[in-house]
């Protein structure tokens, strides 16, 4: 069911983040640790989105990380201080396509899902009356993922706060469409925001730099689960987790 990252720091290579740690995200596209609700590897796609001086930038395929020549290449030589990177697991019945891999992107906003919205898609067909019928007719793609960055992006449009503007969110799917899985994963690259709701999410503070991501990428002590049901805001300063 996914597995994503983000990071804000110190510029790093995408290959310091996405493929050579020990458990990188690249191992996680074929040997995940925690798949939880369907669902064995992440072969479905993947997307990386890193912050330049002109904004956010997104290289995403559909086709799994580890397929991926040019990937290796571009991560060596690119660097940034702000990174959302993702890799799917499709869900029975959705389009394994370029557009349905995070991040979805508006603005200075990069998001990710991973989990799956149960009864989809009548279960929150109510919660779509709600959202702009130009919203709906440009979703990335035909999927939960997609549609639930339309509910949050509404809200963030609207002036919502970022970290407000998720945990309404997540509430508002859970009550339509209850047990569903929502972790959440936003940045505009100066912050993370997060929410566990039915899958794993791991914290990793250091002095200068915060990593939010679904399995920690290697065996360093600083690395701290959160609890399921829980809404993070993190910079490389400060963080705080509270319940959803």
């Amino acid at each position: 069911m996914c597995r994503h990252l983000a990071y804000v720091g110190p510029p790093v290579t995408l290959a310091a983040l996405l493929l050579d740690p020990p458990h990188s995200l690249l191992r996680q596209s074929w040997a995940p640790r925690d798949m939880r609700g369907g669902g064995t590897i992440n072969a479905d796609g993947f997307g990386v989105g890193y912050y330049t001086h002109a904004g956010p930038v997104r290289y995403r395929r559909a086709s799994p990380m580890w397929s991926d020549s040019a990937l290796p290449e571009l991560a060596r030589v690119t660097t940034s201080g702000a990174v959302l990177a993702a890799v799917r697991s499709a869900t029975v019945g959705m389009p394994v396509t370029e557009g349905a891999c995070a991040p979805f992107h508006d603005g200075n906003w990069l998001f990710s899902h991973n989990g799956r919205v149960f009864g989809w898609p009548s279960s929150v067909a109510k919660l779509a009356e709600r959202l702009p019928v130009t919203d709906l007719l440009t979703l990335d793609a035909p999927t939960d993922a997609a549609f639930l960055w339309a509910l949050l992006r509404h809200r963030l449009r609207g002036g919502a706060d970022p970290a407000e503007a998720l945990a309404a969110t997540v509430s508002e799917v859970d009550a339509a469409a209850p047990g569903s899985r929502l972790n959440l994963l936003l940045t505009d690259g100066r912050r993370v925001y997060a929410t566990t709701a039915g899958h794993s999410l791991s914290l990793r503070l250091d002095k200068s730099a915060v990593v939010v991501a679904s399995e920690p990428y290697d065996d360093d002590p600083a690395w701290r689960p959160v609890p399921d049901r829980s809404l993070v805001v993190a910079d490389p300063t400060t963080h705080t987790v509270e319940d959803l």
